[in-house]
């Protein structure tokens, strides 16, 4: 008797164990603009399936204010900064009623520029219980995630004499190595670097103008670097103590914009943008020498040219948007990473953001059409779609737990939805 319930309970344990490590596979967090990992790339194993002809379901809707700030999503809590007459707001809703749990209201001190909605257009990060948050005048601040309370503030565009550039700041920070790192674009303080406890500076190095683009982890030999696109330069720092890696130049003089995220992998660096800029595949050689730009293995402006949206790599291959929002009709393409040559192409697609999980994509639009297409490098292959909104849809979505979550910009303000997911 005692060895079969021995055994029973043994065999309990067994399956508690695998409940626990189903759970621990298939439940993640999107902690930032392009998800864990910062490349659009979810953690989750299981494929995702077409939806009716009627869409996905919807979770929930709340409405927000102005800016292009992408919602991120950490355990329970789904957090959206925007702003509300003239206050930049981060609140923390429930994930699965959208209630809200918490909000912060900061002054905004942006007054415009190219573009009539005044921001903010930096999505926050959340790690280590913190939140992140880069209003459009260049203000970080730091908030506790489980209560909204703040750690601390800093008015980095001012102290650093920052400009405000097209459309104010709008380049995501990178929390690294115990720093939040920032394109500032300041004088004599292009990058900074501040504690993620304390706020303090530790470190500032370059003068390089602040972009749109968001940076990224580099892994290089045994060291992990910071990853930057700026105004007129690609390059990459030591988190701890701002020293440059490398330095190439990479960017266009006049009305342009570097907006997407720089990819690293396989001792590569992919950049992109349009504007005439065009696409760059770059070796990394070892060693570096920071004065001397990277080689190039293959570059073009009628290859991968994306406006603003980061290409995902799959199977040595980039799926991504080649053309812009406001000029012509933008494609989605699948392009091999050895030579730079287009598998594939869908005309007309329009400008997207892109989520692959496992083997698909999940993409939307900024016509607020939601795609499910299949990562296959020799054809396009749709497997369903949906119009999930009457607004427009520029900022970074996210995915976790089965739910996609969206801004939606109409008139002055926007909408923050929760689609259900087959």
């Amino acid at each position: 008797m005692q060895r079969i319930t021995t055994n029973i309970l043994c065999s309990l344990s067994i399956w508690l164990a695998l409940c626990t490590f189903t759970t621990t596979l298939t439940a993640y967090d999107w902690p930032q603009g392009l998800g864990p990992d910062r490349n659009g790339i979810s953690r989750d194993t299981q494929s995702l399936k077409a939806w009716p002809e009627s869409g996905p379901a919807t979770a929930w809707r709340h409405r927000i204010g102005s800016g292009y700030s992408g919602p991120v999503v950490s355990g329970s809590k789904v957090i959206i900064f925007h702003r509300v007459s003239d206050m930049e707001r981060v609140e923390a809703l429930d994930s699965t009623s959208g209630k809200v749990l918490w909000k912060r209201d900061f002054k905004a001190f942006y007054r415009g520029g190219y573009n009539s909605d005044l921001g903010p257009r930096s999505t926050p990060v959340v790690s280590g219980g913190q939140i992140y948050v880069f209003g459009a005048a260049g203000d970080l601040h730091c908030l506790k995630l489980t209560t909204g309370e703040s750690v601390w503030d800093r008015t980095l565009g001012q102290d650093y004499q920052a400009p405000d550039g097209y459309f104010g700041a709008g380049s995501s920070p990178l929390v690294i190595d115990g720093h939040v790192l920032v394109n500032v674009g300041g004088r004599e303080a292009g990058i900074v670097a501040v504690d993620t406890n304390t706020g303090k500076t530790v470190w500032q190095a370059t003068q390089e103008k602040a972009s749109y683009s968001s940076p990224t982890v580099l892994h290089h030999g045994e060291t992990q670097y910071a990853l930057f696109i700026t105004r007129m330069k690609a390059l990459a720092v030591n988190p701890t103590n701002g020293k440059l890696l490398f330095s190439t130049p990479f960017g266009k003089q006049g009305p342009t914009v570097n907006g997407a995220t720089p990819l690293a992998f396989d001792n590569r660096v992919f950049l992109t943008a349009s504007y005439q800029i065009g696409a760059q595949m770059l070796e990394l050689a070892s060693p570096l020498n920071p004065a001397q730009p990277l080689k190039v293995h293959w570059s073009g402006d009628d290859i991968l040219s994306s406006q603003y949206t980061t290409p995902i790599l799959h199977d040595k291959h980039l799926f991504g948007t080649h053309g812009r929002e406001d000029i012509g009709s933008a494609a989605l393409r699948c392009v091999a990473t050895a030579s730079g040559k287009v598998n594939w192409e869908k005309p007309n697609f329009g400008v997207a953001h892109a989520i692959l999980v496992k083997d698909r994509f999940l993409t939307l639009n900024t016509s607020g059409q939601l795609v499910l297409i299949q990562a296959n490098t020799e054809k396009y292959e749709e497997l369903a779609r949906a119009n999930v909104s009457p607004g427009t849809t520029r900022s970074f979505p996210a995915l976790a737990n089965g739910q996609f979550y969206f801004r939606s910009n109409e008139g002055d303000g926007g909408t923050l939805t929760a689609l259900k997911l087959p």
